[in-house]
């Protein structure tokens, strides 16, 4: 593995620590941090010493979501003089296989975390929004602060989700809820519905899941690794392989809608804040509420029952 930019990667005490390190940028993904973490992922899995892989981001947030930055999300071209190579993003208009081929690109690099034979906590804190939720829900066991802010707002506008575990870890209604309105959950709602494992105050979330990698690197890394794998071969015999691939057709799919095709004009023409300014306005805090009545002011803010 070559020396890491946008990752931070140590292995000791029978673990591997892979840090998302843009913190600048709330740790938001592009190809190239893919890229890395995908190798950091596999040579971790490859290290006999490692048990079990914690994957974090540096700074206030776990992971923002993808990188909208124009050529941050296309994958790397051939690079021959003369040729023309695929492109996409929210500033590009590709062909349907054009932009398939891409999400499928970046897909195969998230995926290493379903594949690989060894566990991976997700230690969430922050905002854990869009990618960031693609590649959390990936992971084998996800433990949030309390006050982890997590969703998929793009889902309003920008397409559909191009990995899709939602429905594995918080059933269809919830899904649902959640995707098709974009709205958010705190860590401690999210753990009430399944979509994470648990949650913990954020001043001990790295204790906790430090102690759950003690405990992992107590046990043989083949026996980790049978009772991980037969887990997701479950999951597999349940469809969710195979649903990941066609989320990725469906986000190219719902790439072609009105809103979607609308956004990308304004992220074009004024900006991308105002694209995202525009999205989130009528949306007040942009908060799901899983106690109780969703009772909002008039900006749409959630506000407590009397």
């Amino acid at each position: 593995m070559k020396d890491p930019e946008h990752i931070i990667y140590e292995a000791v005490d029978g673990r591997a620590r892979i840090t998302l390190n843009r913190p600048a940028k709330r740790n938001a993904l592009s190809i190239p941090l893919l890229e890395e973490l995908h190798a950091a992922l596999w040579e971790a899995d490859n290290d006999k010493e490692v048990h079990s892989i914690i994957l974090r981001g540096a700074g206030k947030s776990f992971s923002a979501g993808y990188d909208l930055t124009p050529g941050l999300n296309n994958p790397p071209s051939g690079g021959r003089p003369g040729r023309t190579y695929r492109e996409g993003g929210i500033y590009a208009d590709p062909t349907i296989d054009d932009d398939i081929w891409r999400l499928e690109y970046s897909q195969r690099l998230r995926m290493v975390l379903f594949d690989m034979h060894k566990p991976v906590l997700a230690q969430v804190h922050g905002h854990c929004l869009a990618g960031g939720t693609d590649i959390a829900l990936l992971c084998d066991m996800v433990i949030a602060a309390d006050d982890a802010i997590i969703g998929f707002p793009p889902a309003r506008d920008l397409g559909s989700l191009p990995n899709q575990m939602w429905v594995y870890h918080c059933g269809p209604q919830w899904a649902k809820r959640l995707v098709l309105t974009g709205d958010t959950v705190t860590g401690a709602e999210a753990a009430q519905i399944g979509l994470v494992m648990k949650s913990v105050p954020a001043d001990m979330l790295e204790a906790e899941v430090e102690g759950l990698a003690d405990r992992m690197a107590m046990i043989d890394p083949d026996l980790l690794t049978a009772n991980k794998r037969i887990v997701n071969m479950g999951l597999e015999l349940m469809g969710a392989r195979t649903l990941q691939r066609m989320a990725a057709e469906n986000d190219a799919r719902a790439h072609l809608a009105l809103g979607t095709r609308s956004f990308r004009q304004v992220a074009r023409e004024h900006g991308l804040k105002a694209a995202l300014d525009g999205r989130d306005a009528n949306f007040g805090d942009g908060r799901a509420r899983v106690n109780g009545p969703e009772i909002r002011d008039e900006n749409g803010n959630l506000i407590d029952p009397e």
